[in-house]
């Protein structure tokens, strides 16, 4: 894949799976009644590690597949896979599943893992590393996760104010549209998995 093309994948990709617009959604739900600071603070708190998470399987991704023996195509197969689920729940969002988070601390749980830096978009920072081409390429893979990271940080930044605008509706508009790119972008990594598989299998 060229330079342009793996940059658009993979900038839209990441921005897609970490659900910005549900994880404000859900981030509206868990903080209402707090002050602004104690918001801010858990905003912040939930982005740094949500970075730190992507950045560290975007590291050690291409070395866990040696170490555990994994092909490239087998993780784009099942990743694929994976990531029909995810588009599946964002289209079908369970609606009583939220409580169990708001005694503990809901930057890291679930604002963080898993709905920024989930199994979702685990797989995606993997895959993409794996496929990329060069410095630049991998690059790009780091610059998407800062974008994904910073969209979802201003998002619940100014989440009351981006509600007034579009409304909740418009919120899941745009979610149901992110769950569409993301079974779009599955789809072709497994068609990816399964040519590299058969490539791999006539050649050996």
């Amino acid at each position: 894949m060229d330079f342009l093309g793996f940059t658009l994948v993979a900038i839209s990709s990441l921005i897609a799976i970490m659900e910005p617009f549900s994880t404000t959604a859900v981030f509206m739900s868990l903080t209402d009644g707090m002050n602004g600071a104690e918001k801010r603070r858990i905003i912040s708190k939930s982005m740094k590690v949500s970075a730190a998470v992507l950045i560290f399987f975007a590291i050690t991704g291409t070395l866990l597949f040696a170490l555990f023996g994994i092909t490239v195509s087998a993780f784009q197969i099942a990743g694929g896979i994976l990531l029909v689920t995810v588009a599946i729940k964002m289209l079908n969002p369970e609606k009583d599943g939220l409580s169990s988070y708001a005694a503990g601390d809901i930057a890291i749980m679930p604002l963080a893992i898993p709905l920024t830096s989930g199994p979702g978009s685990i797989t995606a920072v993997i895959l993409l590393t794996s496929q990329a081409n060069g410095l630049p390429q991998i690059a790009i893979v780091y610059v998407g996760i800062i974008l994904g990271v910073a969209i979802s940080y201003f998002a619940m930044r100014y989440s009351h104010r981006l509600s007034s605008i579009m409304g909740k509706d418009g919120l899941r508009l745009i979610t149901a549209l992110m769950a569409i790119i993301i079974l779009a972008i599955a789809v072709q990594f497994m068609i990816n998995g399964v040519e590299s598989a058969i490539k791999l299998f006539l050649t050996a």
